[in-house]
C-alpha cells in the first residue's frame, strides 16, 4: 500500500479473499478504514464466512457499510428466476446483525465477459439488471462514506469489500 503512488483518490476500494484471513486483519489493523462492505452469495457455506468476517471488522471497531447477496439467482429467457444458490441469505444476514442490506446482484455472464475484457458490465450494458443493481449498491456506499467523512467519523475514505 505504501508503496504506491495513489495520487488523490475519491475511494480507495480494496477487494480482499472471503472470511477472516490475515490479508482483512493485517489490513484493519495497520490502517484507518471508512468501513467494509460484506459480500456473500446467498449459500449457507458463504453467509458462514461472510459472518465471521462481519464480526471480526465490528470487533476491530470497522463499521460495517452494509452486505450484498452475489449471484443471487439467474434469470432465464422467459424471464424466470431461478435461485442457484438459494435466496435470501444476504439479506438474512443483514437482519441477523443489525446491518445494513444494499442488494442483491443477479448473475450475468457478462460480468465474467466484461473482466476477461477490461469492459465493466455498468459500461457495456449499463440498462442490464446486473448494471442497475451495481450502480445502486455503488451509490448508497459512497453516500455513506461521504456522511461518515462529513461528520468527522473517518480519516481516510478507505473502503474493504470481501
Amino acid at each position: 500500500m505504501g508503496d504506491v503512488e495513489w495520487g488523490e483518490l475519491d475511494y480507495l476500494i480494496i477487494d480482499l479473499p472471503p472470511g477472516t484471513g490475515d490479508a482483512s486483519l493485517s489490513l484493519a489493523q495497520a490502517l484507518p478504514l471508512s468501513g467494509a462492505v460484506i459480500v456473500t452469495l446467498p449459500q449457507l457455506v458463504s453467509l458462514e464466512d461472510a459472518g465471521r468476517g462481519l464480526n471480526m471488522f465490528k470487533t476491530l471497531e470497522v463499521p460495517i457499510l452494509g452486505v450484498i447477496e452475489n449471484m443471487s439467482y439467474l434469470e432465464l429467457p422467459d424471464g424466470t428466476r431461478m435461485d442457484i444458490f438459494g435466496s435470501g441469505g444476504g439479506a438474512e444476514l443483514a437482519r441477523v446483525t443489525e446491518t445494513t442490506f444494499l442488494g442483491n446482484i443477479p448473475m450475468d455472464q457478462n460480468v465474467r465477459i466484461g473482466g476477461d475484457t477490461g469492459k465493466p458490465i455498468v459500461v457495456s450494458y449499463p440498462d442490464s439488471p446486473v448494471a442497475k443493481a451495481l450502480t445502486e449498491i455503488a451509490q448508497q456506499i459512497a453516500a455513506k462514506v461521504s456522511v461518515a467523512a462529513l461528520s468527522g467519523k473517518n480519516e481516510l475514505p478507505i473502503n474493504i469489500v470481501e
